[in-house]
């Protein structure tokens, strides 16, 4: 199997994804947003920690009356930060965007949390509607991409801030974006231009030093001085982006993750049916991200051939020193895994349950008392349904016998790519004081040759 053109929740077809994030002047936080394809899409959720901070989970029951749901949306800010799907919410309504009603529509807009508050010294410096507006319009207006460039060995200088994304919106404090896109259904489809050669296998370039390179061109330095993360002239600056980007952007901006940075990353799958299978995970977790007796990314263990080529296990030195300091009592990692084929509700939130499998398979431990840990899972329905499990498990199609979409490979790979988006969202994230970024505590983990 392969990844997709970009590695990212953007192979799935349709779907839109947009960060916008605050650092400096207190803030250190931001949100995520993903759109659904016109018409809206199938979801599931599964909530596994036991301090969740969500909104609009309980409509995601099969047994309730919504089938669609028009976007996702991750933010920081924990209970807080919820407003922020306000302003999604308030996007979509003015495009027509929502389920019908009497006098008009309702969007429906379920949404999870991390706890970031104060990161950025402000305790109630948090997301708003307005950040919600920006992570809309990001995921409907990108810029164009950055060219990528193949790993080459050699440690590149680092940028004095962070380039966070092909092109970025800068805003004033509280300011809302005066774009509106008058419906999803308008914007030229994920994929069809700017894309960059892929990787090794057709997977992401990645530039040594610890600057992580998406497939797409988006360029996130793994280091940066305090205060500067995400916000390029510093200060209580907005920054948006697109969707590909990895590392400490939208609501990744303020996260850690067992005591390195920690931050958003997406990762994909395209199965031998030819359906695909994407996530994206914000990684804010209390458990630690590495593998206990190596210090390796726990979840680059499940990466497909070439995609983490360029790491190997840390020297045994750099491990024994390493002690994490800053982890909080209070985290939480959130996320999205979607797919094109057609799926139920039911089969959304199974999906969205093995994809825990990938989440603790990275993070150990996971679904503590003090992470609320939630994932959501979402169905574009671009293609038909999978097949059962009629065959004996392990068989698959004849020679004469095309093969298809089988949900237990369905399932298989959510958790597997989820697993992948928990290390790259590490392995991109921006180091700063009190969270250093892995490749910064763990030079050697970046193969020089």
């Amino acid at each position: 199997m392969t990844p997709g053109a970009t590695n990212s929740l953007l192979d799935v077809a349709g779907l839109r994804v947009g960060h916008h994030h605050r650092a400096g002047g207190g803030y250190r936080t931001g949100t995520t947003v993903v759109l659904a394809p016109s018409g809206g899409m199938v979801a599931g959720v599964d909530v596994r920690g036991a301090a969740p901070g969500t909104r609009e989970t309980e409509l995601l029951d099969p047994r309730n009356l919504v089938e669609r749901v028009h976007a996702i949306v991750l933010t920081g800010g924990s209970a807080y930060g919820l407003s922020a799907a306000c302003g999604v919410m308030s996007r979509l309504a003015d495009a027509g965007v929502g389920f019908p009603v009497e006098g008009g529509v309702v969007p429906i807009v379920p949404a999870a949390v991390i706890y970031d508050l104060g990161r950025g010294g402000a305790f109630r410096a948090t997301p708003d509607a307005a950040f919600g507006e920006a992570a809309h319009d990001a995921a409907l207006h990108p810029a164009p991409s950055l060219t990528a460039t193949p790993a080459t060995g050699v440690k590149p200088a680092r940028p004095a801030a962070p380039v966070t994304g092909h092109g970025t919106l800068h805003a004033a404090p509280g300011a809302s974006p005066s774009a509106r896109a008058s419906s999803a259904a308008d914007v030229e489809p994920a994929g069809t231009s700017g894309v960059a050669p892929a990787g090794p296998a057709g997977g992401p370039y990645v530039a040594s030093g610890g600057a992580a390179v998406s497939a797409r061109g988006s360029f996130t330095s793994a280091s940066a001085p305090d205060g500067e993360a995400g916000a390029a002239s510093g200060g209580a600056c907005g920054e948006s982006a697109a969707g590909h980007v990895s590392g400490s952007v939208g609501a990744g901006a303020g996260a850690v993750a067992g005591g390195l940075a920690g931050g958003v990353g997406t990762a994909s799958v395209v199965l031998p049916s030819g359906a695909t299978v994407a996530a994206l995970a914000v990684v804010n977790a209390a458990g630690s991200v590495l593998d206990p007796g190596s210090g390796a990314l726990a979840g680059a263990r499940y990466g497909l051939p070439g995609e983490f080529d360029h790491l190997r296990e840390p020297s045994a030195e750099e491990t024994a020193a390493w002690r994490p300091s800053g982890v909080t009592s209070l985290n939480t990692t959130i996320g999205v895994v979607a797919t094109d084929l057609t799926l139920t509700k039911a089969q959304c939130a199974k999906l969205a349950a093995v994809a825990h499998d990938g989440l603790a398979r990275a993070i150990r431990p996971a679904h503590t008392m003090v992470d609320g840990d939630t994932i959501f899972a979402v169905a574009t329905c671009a293609l038909p349904e999978p097949g059962g499990e009629q065959r004996v498990f392990g068989e698959r199609a004849g020679e004469d016998e095309p093969p298809g979409a089988e949900l237990h490979d369905l399932l298989a790979a959510g958790a597997d790519v989820f697993s992948r988006a928990v290390a790259h969202a590490v392995l991109a994230a921006t180091g700063r004081e009190g969270a250093p970024a892995y490749l910064d505590v763990f030079p050697s983990a970046m193969r020089t040759s």
